[in-house]
């Protein structure tokens, strides 16, 4: 059996849980997009924050442990709301993969070229 497109999938399996709970990304008005970009961009750095705390950062703190399993859940969870966000501003799983084809192509430029200056040109194209 051949695997299915994996991005293609995610995107899918969110648009489905999305009419389930009652989120509707198609035709959205500026509005909703407005909140629920919003809204995704909360909950990610909320994610984030509770990733970056399941690490032990505190260099000055002896009783912190490195928690394996909660870093792998806050993971899964940081990682399931970009193409969520991706979905409420239009974007298809081919529009985020040649976004991400052409940034890292920016990405290899830079360093190619020793990084020295920053170029506000350089990614606008994307």
């Amino acid at each position: 059996m051949e695997q299915p497109d994996q991005l293609r999938e995610l995107f899918r399996m969110q648009q489905s849980l999305n009419q389930c709970i009652g989120v509707q990304t198609d035709g959205m008005s500026e509005e909703d997009k407005t909140k629920w970009v919003l809204n995704y961009c909360r909950a990610m750095s909320q994610e984030m924050a509770e990733l970056t705390d399941s690490v032990p950062w505190k260099w000055w703190a002896k009783y912190q442990k490195f928690d394996e399993a909660e870093r792998a859940r806050r993971s899964r969870r940081s990682l399931s709301l970009p193409h969520q966000l991706a979905q409420v501003l239009g974007m298809s799983a081919d529009d985020v993969f040649n976004a991400y084809v052409k940034k890292n192509e920016v990405n290899f430029k830079r360093q190619d070229s020793g990084y020295a200056v920053k170029d506000h040109e350089d990614s606008k194209h994307i």
